[in-house]
């Protein structure tokens, strides 16, 4: 009777384990998918849609273009958006592998203050990397200010 049941149950835990490692390998494909996709629109906006400028020293002149029907800034949105379901999946990807993140974490940092003070600094410094446009001020030149200096403008 007990052997029965430690089948039953080395069964259920090979068929969770089977489930997770499906949902895994889905949303890491997911997630290549969507690098992909947000290094294509990356390179979309910055080397083929010309920005006004460039594009008229290309042109001769003024010119709108456009890639399957969509402008410069509808594809600089879905850049965005790909950006967003990136974190989004980024972040589910982490809880699916917290367990492995801890035990390597703790396997990787010999004593408790360090890992304290590297998960701080860590924390920290994400927070900053996703806020800082929020935080810091751009700088608005105009007139005779603009571009001075700088080339192409860039």
């Amino acid at each position: 009777m007990a052997g029965n049941r430690k089948n039953i149950f080395i069964r259920e835990v090979g068929v969770i384990m089977k489930a997770k490692s499906k949902v895994n390998f889905i949303i890491d494909a997911i997630m290549f998918l969507n690098m992909m996709a947000l290094a294509g629109t990356g390179f979309l906006n910055r080397f083929v849609l010309l920005s006004g400028k460039a594009a008229r020293s290309v042109y001769g002149q003024k010119v709108q273009m456009t890639m399957l029907g969509l402008g410069k800034e509808s594809w600089k949105d879905i850049h965005l958006y790909l950006g967003f379901l990136l974190l989004g999946l980024l972040v589910l990807h982490i809880v699916l592998h917290w367990q492995q993140i801890v035990l390597l974490y703790r396997r990787l940092i010999d004593t408790d203050k360090m890992r304290k003070v590297l998960l701080v600094v860590f924390v920290i410094v994400s927070i900053l990397l996703v806020t800082f446009p929020f935080i810091f001020s751009p700088v608005v030149e105009t007139g005779e200010t603009l571009y001075q200096g700088r080339g192409r403008g860039f």
